[in-house]
Parts: structure tokens; C-alpha cells; sequence
């Protein structure tokens, strides 16, 4: 990254006294390449210069004429690649809508400031700027693979499982572990499911995948309960699977074939995934599978549009909060309301609860606070492969009694 002196910023606000406050911030952080504009078009036209061009923009979102959202969209026409800042006097909920829209511009942005403007965040935001760009001093191409790529993947056993544990908030017993597949590429090596799992269920693969991660889920599942690891399995399973009765006699026979007890096995449904206009073959799917004491789990509670109805209409007895109501929750009033009503409703039909995305210390207290079942996320571990489980386990127990359970929590 080039020096602070030779970064070009722009600020962009209608008033003259926030032009000249973040002006003499920025100059005391060593930021002298400022312009300043108090509407959008003479930003624009600093902009479409190449000379004015700024690395780096902070954004007022509430001006008259050109707001900041629209400036945003301007921006977007003209393939803007520098960095956003949002500065706002604007509440948190709007503060947070405006950041998603950019983001679903795929402009970068450093975060937001709140006014009054606050120099050690925006020092804290520029700073982590620097380190970051230091760090990944040039972006990675994405590199995108063929319908033909993912079929022989599946074909070569290429995907293999990893595992991310679940435990228990209230003591730390490991309860269980979620399926994650990686593609173990021969050119370029461990791929995450971001770059197949799309292409797979556009072109009629994702039941070829979803066989064989179920099929190796579930031997692995058994050989666990051979060494007295007492753990759930869960995998993830789309809709399409459950279109064909075919599906529950694989399961079916794969945990016999492992002498495995079906309680040992979870299987998620995603809750953005709504079933067909035809429900019966999947309803009579799950049905029969919390028949047989398999566990049922909906994925990812609160991103689609028919929770409740798939709470009324499926059997579930597991809820998994999504992460994007857990991580941070206890900092976040409005992801907060969502993470305890959701929690409250699981509680109250008697499901287990799973808080996914738990990233940090604070995550951690905050579902410990609030009785939650069960945590998933990085705070706990990053997926790893089986043979990875026993160290893990002997780490995670020490960490547990060391630290964890005699923490402080938060309000």
C-alpha cells in the first residue's frame, strides 16, 4: 500500500463544517491528498478525472439533491474500485441497510462512521485499511470451474468431509459435528463449496454430490460410534434430494450397513429452500425419517421467507440460529431482537437450539447468557478433516476448564 500521503481521498458532505473536521483528522493521521465536495455531481466530476481519482471516498448518505445511495449507484457506472466509507448521522438499521446495498454493489468498504465523527475509529478504520493491504497486497482472481470440472470431481472422489463441531454453551461437551464439503483439487488444492456447490445444482450434479458426502458422513459417523465418541452428524441436504422416495432407503440402509443408531444422525434442511407445490414426497421424506429417530434441523432460521410455515409443517426438533443474527448480537440491537425471538420460539416448541456463528469471546457469552443449547462457529473451531477430531477434542477440554466456563458475560 502507498503511503498516507499519497492516498487520495475524497469527502463528500453537505456540511462545510464535517468537510473541515475530517479534513484536519485526516491531516493529523498523515492523509494530506484530500478534496473535498459539498454535493454529489462536483464529486462525480473529481471522480471521471484520473488525476482526482480518489482511492478512498467518505460518504454523507443523508444530502440534498444527490443522496448518498444514489451517488452510490453513479459510482457503480463508473466501475469505481477505490474504497467507501459511510459517514452518517443516520440510526444503526439504516446505517446497516445502506452498507448491504453497497456491498450488493460489490463497491469495498472500510465501515461506517457515525456522527459525530469519532478520530480513533476512523484512525482504527484506516489503520486496519493498511494492515489488511499489507497483508493482500493484491487481490486473487476467482477462478470459476465447469459443469465438467464438479462432475469428475464427484466421479474421482475428489470432495472429501470436514467436520465443525457443535457443543454444548451450558458445559462444553462436544455434542456434535456439521458435514462441510471441500473439493481436495489436484491443481489447486482445498476448495471451498462457494466456487462448486452453485454449479452442481444448476446442472442436475447436486444428488451425485449429496450421495457422496452423505455416504462418507455416515461411515465416518459409524466409526466414531465404534470408538465410543458418542457425536451427532449433521448433513446438509437441499430439496432436490428430497424429490425422489429413493432418498430415505439410502439413508435407511447406510446406517444399518454401519450399525449406527439413527439418533446419531442429523440431517439439515436449509429454511430458504421452500418445497415445490407437490409437498408430498418430501413431507412423507422427513417424516418417516423423525419416525425412525433421525434428528431434523432447519438451517440457516430467519433468511428465507416461510419460517414458520416450515416450523408448522416439518418435524423438526433442531433450530440453528443463522449466523448473521448470532455474530455480534450482543452489540446490535436489532440482530439482538431477532436472535432472542427466534431463540424464544425454538424454546417453546421444544426444539434444541444451535447459535451458528459464534466468532468471538462476546458471541460466546452472549449465548451462554441467554440458554442457548448449543454453539457453532470459529470461536470453537474452524471445520477440520476426521483425523483432525482427537487432538481438537483434547484442546477444546482444555480450553474449556481453563477458560470458557468461568468467563465473564456480557449485558
Amino acid at each position: 500500500m502507498q503511503s498516507a500521503a499519497n492516498i487520495k481521498i475524497l469527502i463528500l458532505d453537505d456540511d462545510t463544517f464535517m468537510l473541515k473536521l475530517l479534513t484536519r483528522m485526516l491531516a493529523k493521521l498523515g492523509y494530506t491528498a484530500v478534496i473535498t465536495c459539498d454535493n454529489g455531481s462536483d464529486a462525480l466530476k473529481k471522480i471521471d478525472e484520473v488525476d482526482t481519482r480518489p482511492d478512498l471516498i467518505l460518504l454523507d448518505l443523508n444530502m440534498p439533491d444527490m443522496d448518498g445511495i444514489e451517488f452510490v449507484r453513479y459510482l457503480v457506472d463508473r466501475d469505481y474500485h477505490g474504497k467507501l466509507v459511510l459517514v452518517s448521522g443516520e440510526d444503526e438499521r439504516m446505517l446497516r441497510t445502506a452498507e448491504k446495498l453497497v456491498h450488493a454493489h460489490k463497491i469495498p468498504m472500510l465501515g461506517y462512521l457515525h456522527k459525530p465523527v469519532d478520530a480513533g475509529k476512523l484512525s482504527e478504520m484506516l489503520h486496519q485499511w493498511e494492515v489488511d493491504a499489507q497483508t493482500h497486497p493484491t487481490p486473487i482472481s476467482r477462478k470459476t470451474y465447469s459443469a465438467d470440472d464438479v462432475k469428475s470431481a464427484i466421479d474421482n472422489q475428489e470432495l472429501v468431509n470436514y467436520y465443525q463441531p457443535k457443543v454444548s454453551v451450558a458445559t462444553g461437551e462436544v455434542i456434535g459435528v456439521e458435514t462441510l464439503v471441500r473439493w481436495h483439487h489436484p491443481q489447486d488444492g482445498l476448495i471451498t463449496p462457494d466456487y462448486f456447490i452453485h454449479i452442481a445444482e444448476k446442472n442436475n450434479l447436486i444428488d451425485d454430490l449429496t450421495r457422496l458426502v452423505l455416504t462418507q458422513a455416515i461411515v465416518q459417523a459409524g466409526k466414531w460410534h465404534q470408538e465410543g465418541l458418542a457425536l451427532r452428524v449433521s448433513i446438509n441436504v437441499t430439496m432436490d434430494n428430497l424429490a425422489s422416495l429413493n432418498f430415505q432407503d439410502r439413508v435407511f440402509n447406510l446406517v444399518n450397513e454401519n450399525n449406527l443408531p439413527p439418533q446419531k444422525i442429523v440431517i439439515e434442511i436449509t429454511e430458504s429452500q421452500i418445497m415445490g407445490p407437490d409437498t408430498r414426497i418430501p413431507l412423507e421424506i422427513l417424516t418417516r425419517l423423525r419416525l425412525k429417530r433421525f434428528h431434523l434441523s432447519i438451517d440457516d432460521f430467519g433468511t428465507g421467507h416461510s419460517s414458520l410455515s416450515q416450523l408448522r409443517d416439518i418435524p423438526f426438533n433442531e433450530l440453528k440460529i443463522d449466523q448473521g443474527f448470532v455474530h455480534r448480537a450482543w452489540e446490535d440491537d436489532t440482530l439482538r431482537a431477532i436472535y432472542d425471538a427466534s431463540l424464544a420460539m425454538g424454546k417453546q416448541l421444544g426444539m434444541d437450539i444451535v447459535a451458528e456463528g459464534v466468532e468471538d469471546r462476546n458471541d460466546w457469552e452472549l449465548v451462554r447468557k441467554t440458554g442457548c443449547d448449543m454453539a457453532q462457529g470459529n470461536f470453537i473451531s474452524s471445520p477440520f478433516p476426521a483425523e483432525d477430531l482427537p487432538q481438537w477434542m483434547e484442546e477444546w477440554h482444555n480450553r474449556v476448564h481453563t477458560e470458557l466456563l468461568d468467563g465473564s458475560t456480557v449485558s
